[in-house]
């Protein structure tokens, strides 16, 4: 009884130990640019979705969980000695890309979405590394679903947005019009207002801005959809009907939410409205929509999702009880009777080491998400006067006198900042220009939103002109150690034919708040107003020289090494070297692959012509069905006009495998695998046979 204890043990060791070091290793890489994407989520609607991934990506993998724990021992047994390291190999290089592109996010203005693209692919390296491609395979959806944790850039949010929003205002102007309530259309700030008149007379306005357009729901929502088509246990078209289908169900959804609301304003007033449509939010949509979703895919789609698929019970070999106990999967219809056992390798180990050692390395010379500076000093303060801006948190610069002028609390609420504080640094010279510094400080990365996009992008997705009239737009290096990289915007307005620049940059820094240290998201805006556009190579410099002085004085809490800042200059073209490098090794494999395709068609017609016969009843049997040995031998009586025992043909099959005209593989039929054989040699099938 000890010794099959002792096995299993050994198996489950084996089969736990290499998933656990692929989970540590992405963590440890990207645990800050987790921290920040889930840290969003929970405190910001539009983002909130995020918080599903985990949860769904999880069960993708426990969908998979009988798949891989057979193709990981079979595929390693399995493997071709001339292609045995060539899956490591790939998944080195496919790393080394991973984390080229990593730290050459880090030196640009917007690292953390750099950042996240990578994920899958370090993910894939790492899977190739300690598995095999056919582990891959199984896993390739669920390590391409990481992308969702990435939020779409914000002028595809309200590019969507605005056009949703003005649809579904539309939409439910209609239905309520022609519920005989009077409603009307109109503009607010860009955005469209649908104005009521209730029954005494009296109006209420409902404007459908961007969080009132869906969108978010309908990223949140196509999610779901995404994971309930796929793991829908039915045709491929069906597959697509369902994901597609549920755009429009959720869209549609959010116009009934709207004319609800409505409805409501116009018999109870505005306060239970307004009550109801934040009890009707995002999640209470997901909700809905996913659990239509579910009804149509069972009810209209005669499909399965969640059902156990059923168990054939015509194989005498196997049911009720295999022949062989020995074997893993039943040798006549291929059908899994129990998991192979999984042995940790020695290889296995010396691979795991090498990877915790690589991690340590980029550890200790990691560079971080957003540059860390600790604020020199509380940011609100208390003065005879009443609350106000401190101004210790900026540098006195020679010849200028710093002062507070205002705290724009209503922009806070809007934004969902903690603080916008506005300062000016007042020339002593009054021929200079003077310069202003906006810190907006929040708790929330997206709630500090890029110049260019409020003032030039937002406008236009909503069809209007922008107000102003973009002069330059480029990235600028105010520090060198740590990396910050600016965001150089210079602009004129064209109602006042006024020129304004603005040098932006975004950190991370600890600042005294309530008598705690907490650590916020800060963009520090340098805005100044030259008289001509001739002044404007001068307002950049001095705009330059405020910026690093500004930064310095913040004292960066953490400097990058000089192997970090070489390779984070250098890393395109490092991830170029890299990729060139995984391209020319897949064109040999190709290569390889089509001159083994040809020594296999040579080698076929040496053979004789039952083992010919053989090998075509395979190909033929996996172009209609699964190539199971049964099923082979019932091709191959109607092609040879004569039958075959399942042992004289496992043996042929057996021997066909050691010239590599069939090999071995595991199929999978609704995530259950089964044992089949393939041909390694093409044949031109006639279909009206």
């Amino acid at each position: 009884m000890e010794l099959p204890r002792l096995h299993l043990i050994h198996s489950i060791t084996a089969l736990s130990i290499p998933p656990i070091a692929v989970l540590g290793a992405i963590m440890a890489i990207y645990f800050q640019d987790l921290n920040i994407i889930f840290n969003d989520a929970l405190q910001d609607e539009a983002t909130s979705y995020i918080l599903a991934i985990p949860l769904l990506f999880a069960y993708l993998i426990y969908r998979k969980r009988k798949m891989l724990r057979v193709v990981i021992p079979f595929e390693i047994a399995n493997q071709p000695k001339q292609t045995k390291h060539l899956a490591t190999l790939l998944g080195i290089l496919l790393c080394t890309t991973a984390i080229m592109l990593y730290w050459r996010g880090s030196y640009t203005f917007t690292p953390l979405e750099y950042h996240i693209l990578t994920l899958p692919i370090f993910a894939t390296g790492l899977t190739l590394i300690l598995f095999n491609p056919q582990t891959l395979r199984q896993l390739a959806f669920p390590i391409t679903f990481l992308m969702f944790l990435m939020p779409p850039p914000s002028e595809i949010l309200y590019s969507l947005g605005s056009t949703l929003s003005v649809l579904g205002s539309e939409a439910s102007n209609t239905i309520v019009n022609a519920l005989g309530i009077h409603s009307t259309i109109s503009s607010e700030y860009g955005n469209p207002t649908l104005i009521i008149t209730k029954q005494d007379q009296t109006t209420m306005g409902f404007t459908v801005d961007i969080a009132c357009s869906g969108i978010y729901s309908l990223i949140g929502f196509l999610i779901f959809a995404a994971f309930i088509a796929y793991i829908t246990r039915d045709k491929t078209w069906k597959k697509t009907a369902i994901f597609l289908l549920g755009l429009p169900l959720i869209y549609s959804l959010n116009i009934i939410r709207i004319t609800i609301i409505l409805l409501i304003g116009y018999q109870y007033g505005e306060q239970p409205a307004l009550q109801i449509f934040h009890l009707m939010g995002g999640w209470t949509l997901i909700f809905l929509g996913t659990l239509l979703l579910l009804t149509i895919t069972e009810k209209i789609f005669k499909t399965q999702i969640f059902a156990k698929p059923s168990k054939s019970t015509s194989c005498e070999n196997c049911n009720p009880n295999p022949r062989d106990p020995t074997e893993s999967f039943c040798s006549n219809c291929g059908r899994l009777v129990k998991y192979p056992k999984m042995k940790l390798r020695r290889s296995d180990i010396a691979k795991m080491v090498a990877i915790a050692a690589a991690v340590i390395l980029l550890l200790s010379i990691q560079a971080p998400v957003v540059a860390l500076l600790e604020g020199p000093a509380p940011i609100i303060i208390q003065t005879p006067a009443g609350e106000q801006g401190n101004t210790q948190i900026l540098p006195q610069i020679p010849g200028y006198t710093l002062e507070f002028i205002y705290r724009d609390k209503n922009f806070e609420k809007l934004a969902k900042q903690n603080a916008s504080l506005l300062y000016d640094y007042i020339p002593l010279d009054r021929t200079k220009e003077a310069i202003y510094v906006a810190v907006e400080i929040s708790s929330i990365r997206l709630s500090l939103h890029h110049w260019e996009s409020c003032l030039i992008s937002q406008p236009q997705i909503h069809g209007y002109q922008p107000e102003v009239t973009q002069l330059d737009l480029r990235d600028i290096q105010i520090l060198q150690n740590p990396p910050i990289i600016a965001r150089y915007f210079a602009f004129l307005y064209k109602k006042y034919n006024q020129t304004q620049i603005v040098l932006y940059w975004f950190e991370t820094s600890t600042f005294a708040i309530n008598n705690t240290a907490q650590k916020k998201f800060v963009k520090i805006s340098l805005i100044a107003f030259p008289d001509t556009p001739e002044d404007m190579p001068e307002i950049e410099s001095q705009l330059a020289t405020f910026a690093i002085a500004i930064a310095s004085y913040w004292e960066p809490i953490k400097t990058w090494a000089q192997i970090t800042m070489l390779i984070s200059k250098n890393g395109s073209i490092l991830a170029a070297i890299s990729t060139a490098t995984l391209a020319s090794i897949l064109i040999i494999a190709v290569a390889d692959k089509r001159k083994e395709k040809k020594n296999n068609a040579n080698a076929y017609q040496k053979l004789s012509k039952q083992d010919q016969q053989i090998i075509e009843a395979v190909y033929q049997t996996q172009q209609e069905t699964t190539p199971s040995l049964s099923n082979i031998a019932t091709t191959y009586t109607k092609l040879a006009q004569k039958s075959i025992t399942n042992e004289e043909l496992l043996e042929k099959l057996n021997q066909a495998t050691l010239t590599e005209l069939i090999k071995k593989e595991i199929t999978n039929q609704k995530d259950e695998p089964l044992l089949a054989w393939k041909s390694q040699v093409h044949f031109q099938i006639n279909k009206n046979e």
